[in-house]
């Protein structure tokens, strides 16, 4: 029997395809080798179109921190230092290439104030921490600049979320609860009057203050209290002084009318006035030690 050979097909082989990826132009560009943050920086930002300043730094956008212009002379000459070394240090240990000499001079003279950035670099070149360079801090974030304590450690240890942080110490407006304050206070070392400037409660407390010494006073204990959480007791004693201080002063005004010495009350009162809560808080700290 004879078979007929049958054919072999074959499936005719694939080309080798090899698959290039092409890279966008993202992937092409070199990658910085650090990150960018995620949340917005609670110092000054630079930005590249900034206009250069008369000592050809960019100009910046935020307010600067209050500069002890004679520590940084008084540290900077205890080392031994010129501001050119100053200079040097900040260019080639902090990346601020455009710090000069002439621009060390000008923060030392007053002319000028160092940004956030500019203080904590200077602080490292002068061996010291950026409170020794801050005077009397105002604000939130100059209490917290003088602690060196960073944004992300306060947020943690209060309890509150980073960006709510943020934006609290750039308005100035506290939002934070009462344990949170408290939390705060410990944290930067907080006096309660400075407390109570930096959580925005100045005003009010001065508005409680101005009532209580022209009117009733006993109708501003519970309210004062409350915006204080001081002790009643306290409170009671020190509204009642001040009520008398100020309704004598005015009293005395009153029996001379019409004379200098009315005018001389008049002033005296005004200034009482302005300076109001300076004196509560004498009180409070002179009744607190007893």
């Amino acid at each position: 029997m004879i078979v007929a050979e049958q054919p072999v097909v074959t499936a005719v082989p694939r080309p080798y395809v090899v698959r290039v990826h092409r890279r966008s132009a993202r992937e092409r560009q070199p990658q910085h080798p650090h990150r960018r943050p995620t949340h917005p920086s609670p110092d000054p930002i630079r930005t590249p179109a900034a206009d250069p300043g008369p000592y050809g730094h960019p100009e910046i956008q935020t307010p600067t921190p209050p500069f002890d212009a004679v520590a940084a002379r008084r540290l900077r000459a205890a080392l031994g230092m010129g501001p050119e070394h100053v200079a040097y240090g900040m260019r080639s240990s902090y990346g601020l290439p455009y710090v000069t000499p002439d621009l060390v001079n000008a923060w030392e003279r007053g002319t000028v104030a160092p940004t956030g950035p500019e203080l904590t670099a200077l602080a490292g070149v002068l061996w010291c921490s950026p409170g020794e360079l801050i005077g009397a801090p105002r604000t939130l974030r100059e209490h917290r600049m003088a602690r060196g304590t960073s944004p992300e450690d306060v947020a943690r240890a209060i309890g509150m979320d980073l960006t709510a942080y943020l934006h609290m110490e750039e308005t100035g407006e506290w939002r934070g609860t009462e344990r949170q304050s408290t939390a705060l206070a410990d944290l930067l070392d907080l006096s309660l009057p400075e407390l109570v400037v930096v959580t925005g409660r100045q005003t009010r407390l001065t508005e409680l203050l101005h009532g209580a010494v022209a009117t009733r006073w006993q109708a501003y204990v519970r309210p004062t209290a409350k915006l204080l959480s001081l002790d009643r007791r306290l409170l009671e004693d020190v509204l009642k002084e001040m009520h008398l201080d100020y309704q004598g002063m005015m009293s005395a005004g009153l029996s001379w009318a019409g004379g200098t010495a009315a005018t001389d009350a008049g002033d005296a009162g005004r200034d009482h006035l302005d300076r109001i809560t300076d004196h509560f808080w004498s009180l409070v700290r002179r009744a607190a030690t007893y």
